[in-house]
């Protein structure tokens, strides 16, 4: 039976005050019996001429403890578009899965591929539809990113939690240590960016989000892990080579080190 209350003792429309007024207050979020749910970090995204660059990096995190240490966060969406993934890691990946499956299946209906404004808007109702999870923290918030062939131009995507669409018009960030690999790139970038400068500030900002946020990996050249980077162009989407990303993050480091304060070798000599 529900509980009745005076009128000057009604406790309103807030349920989850009623709740611990009753002393049925659930256990908190962090407690013993909370579900150990594996979230995936910080993922990027940036536009230069020939088109976008995606990158993630590979850590996962449960609470304050690391599930995995190479996972991946971004997926190629079709030929031309790749979808970058922060938030739960298994509603993020079926969400990639099924966005994957649609976008084919449209193509294979109709004879020709979904627009590419088509495809953020395809996304972005599938973000809202994983609201009721979010509330229940099951949240994913995803970067898509592509080249138009229409326009001839890189585009980039960013969404919010309830599925809203916003187009970017450089550069993109979200996860735990977006604020930080975001201000590297806002620091860094220029539109007239080469591919290869492009690849170097998206490690760069991964590897300064890394040493800020906890919950952001960074290159680990001991277990031969490196972020996850790739590129879109009128070729198509392309992974970029893990060998690739080791000699850019080896010829980086010199520079990292100085910025940090670290000792380099030559000062260690």
């Amino acid at each position: 039976m529900l509980p009745f209350y005076p009128a000057g003792d009604d406790p309103g429309p807030d349920f989850a005050s009623l709740v611990r007024r009753r002393g049925l207050e659930p256990p908190a979020a962090s407690g013993p019996h909370s579900l150990d749910i594996t979230h995936g970090t910080t993922v990027v995204a940036m536009r230069y001429p020939d088109g976008v660059v995606m990158a993630g990096d590979r850590r996962a995190t449960s609470g304050n403890v690391i599930s995995h240490r190479d996972m991946e966060k971004v997926y190629p969406a079709d030929r031309h578009s790749g979808v970058a993934i922060a938030g739960a890691a298994g509603p993020a990946m079926e969400m990639v899965r099924l966005f994957q499956l649609q976008l084919e299946h449209y193509e294979k209906v109709e004879g020709q591929s979904l627009s590419l404004e088509g495809k953020a808007n395809q996304l972005s109702s599938m973000v809202r539809q994983n609201l009721p999870m979010a509330m229940q923290g099951l949240v994913v918030v995803p970067l898509f990113a592509g080249y138009d062939l229409r326009r001839r131009q890189g585009r980039l995507f960013q969404f919010d939690v309830t599925g809203g669409r916003y187009e970017e018009t450089n550069y993109a960030s979200t996860g735990s240590g977006s604020i930080y690999a975001g201000t590297v790139i806002k620091l860094g970038y220029r539109e007239d960016h080469s591919r290869d400068d492009a690849i170097d500030l998206a490690l760069n900002a991964l590897f300064q989000a890394a040493d800020e946020d906890s919950a952001t990996g960074g290159p680990d050249p001991v277990r031969g892990i490196y972020p996850i980077v790739a590129t879109i162009t009128a070729e198509g989407f392309e992974r970029v080579p893990d060998a690739d990303l080791a000699a850019r993050f080896h010829a980086m480091l010199p520079l990292l080190s100085r910025a940090t304060g670290a000792p380099t070798s030559a000062s260690r000599s």
